[in-house]
């Protein structure tokens, strides 16, 4: 599978992670490809990455952590051969991030917006 975001189509260590089980990217991976992934984390699950894991384009643990938790929260399991999520992007992951990139791209990704009962004001 190509990758179809322009966030992430082009770049050669995250076009191998979406098609080949060796070229996952895991803790302890630099470089630009992880800061996508993070930047990607970011916009589509809105967790907390350490600025310094940021800076320095390192998957890191609060990474990891962001990771394990946007693939909890998106059910991303290989039922073939795990029983839990992991916090390895892979083939689903990279799948599910760029399809989550390409919604944001095409404008489809909404905010909902809450108002709760005791306000009277909508707040975003």
């Amino acid at each position: 599978m190509s990758l179809r975001s322009r966030f992430f189509s082009g770049d050669t260590k995250l076009e191998a992670a979406a098609k080949s089980n060796p070229a996952h990217i895991v803790p302890g991976d630099l470089g630009h490809h992880v800061a996508k992934i993070q930047q990607a984390l970011r916009l589509l699950d809105g967790d907390a990455i350490d600025p310094a894991e940021l800076s320095a384009e390192r998957y890191g643990p609060s990474t990891a952590s962001a990771v394990l938790s946007y693939k909890t929260k998106h059910s991303i399991i290989n039922r073939a051969y795990q029983t839990q999520t992991d916090n390895i992007v892979g083939i689903m992951t990279m799948a599910s991030l760029d399809d989550g990139m390409v919604r944001i791209e095409q404008g489809q990704n909404s905010v909902t917006i809450v108002t709760c009962p005791w306000s009277s004001s909508a707040t975003t």
